[in-house]
Formats: structure tokens, C-alpha cells, sequence
């Protein structure tokens, strides 16, 4: 899946769009709105909070930080330890990189949930104004077919670009 990131000019146009992407079997779940705080939405598909914020993206990393940091300090309890420490090792460096890679992600993914989402800043300003930002997922094969369907019926809102991946669960 692809993220397609498009800027409408305000709530009508965004309705339209949304409309032809269901006729066009786009699912509704994979269709997200975000607007300027207190603009009501009504019926159109609100961006969640996962997307709104940086939980995502911290969660990785402190997933891969805490997972290495995990795995230095068992190297190093097997390496300063007594010999049956050495002997089971393996187990010792495994379960200690998986503690870390555990505890990495659940502290930095709590810290993610207060910050704003770093991939949409570049849009900040736009949806300050008044615009709308519309996050469309599709399947890799269709990223060309749904950017000029709304390209050519809506010359007034902007594709913005893709994203190379989304995560499977926000």
C-alpha cells in the first residue's frame, strides 16, 4: 500500500472526492481527512489519532534502538559474567535484545503519541489556512489510476505525493 497525499481546498470539494473514490472501490477505511483543529467534518472520514501523531514512526525507532541496546547489554553480561552465564549466552543475549526492543518501543511510542505526526509538517501551514489534507491508501497498482481521477476532476486539489509505504495497522 501507498499513501497518496492531496491538498482540497474545503469541505465540499473533499465530500466529492471521497464520493467518486467509493464509486472507484476505494474503502472508506483507507480514505483519512485531517483539518484545522475545530472544523467540523460531518460525515467525511476523520483521520484517526495514530495518524495525526507520531506514534508510528517512534514506536520503530525505539524499537530498533531499544533492541540493539538490549542485545550490547546482554553481549556484555555473557562477556563479564561467571561461566554458566557463558554457557547459556545465546538465550541470555536473545531475551535480553527482545526485553529491549519491548521496552524501546512501548517508551518511545508513549512519548510519539504527544507529538504531532513529523511526516505531515510540510502541511501544517496549508491546513492552518483552511485547506483540507486528504490521505488516500491504495494498492501500489493503482496509485497512477486514483491520483489522475481526482487530478482531472478536481484541478483545484493538489497531489502532494506519496508516501513509499504504509504501516498495515493505523
Amino acid at each position: 500500500m501507498k499513501r497518496i497525499y492531496f491538498l482540497v481546498p474545503n469541505i465540499d470539494v473533499a465530500r466529492v472526492i471521497v464520493n467518486e473514490l467509493l464509486i472507484a472501490r476505494v474503502e472508506e477505511r483507507h480514505i483519512h481527512i485531517l483539518a484545522k483543529r475545530d472544523t467540523p467534518l460531518e460525515d467525511l472520514p476523520e483521520a484517526s489519532f495514530l495518524q495525526k501523531s507520531d506514534f508510528i514512526p517512534a514506536m520503530e525507532r525505539g524499537l530498533a534502538l531499544g533492541g540493539s541496546l538490549g542485545t550490547l547489554a546482554g553481549l556484555v553480561a555473557v562477556a563479564l559474567g561467571p561461566f554458566s552465564l557463558v554457557v547459556a549466552g545465546g538465550g541470555i543475549v536473545l531475551a535480553s535484545g527482545l526485553a529491549g526492543a519491548g521496552v524501546g518501543a512501548w517508551l518511545s511510542g508513549m512519548v510519539g503519541l504527544s507529538i504531532g505526526n513529523t511526516r505531515l509538517k510540510r502541511f501544517e501551514e496549508a491546513i492552518e489556512h483552511g485547506e483540507l489534507l486528504m490521505m488516500i491508501d491504495v494498492p501500489r497498482d493503482r496509485v497512477e489510476q486514483i491520483s489522475k481521477l481526482v487530478a482531472t476532476h478536481h484541478p483545484d486539489a493538489h497531489l502532494e505525493g506519496t508516501e513509499p509505504t504504509v504501516p498495515a495497522f493505523p
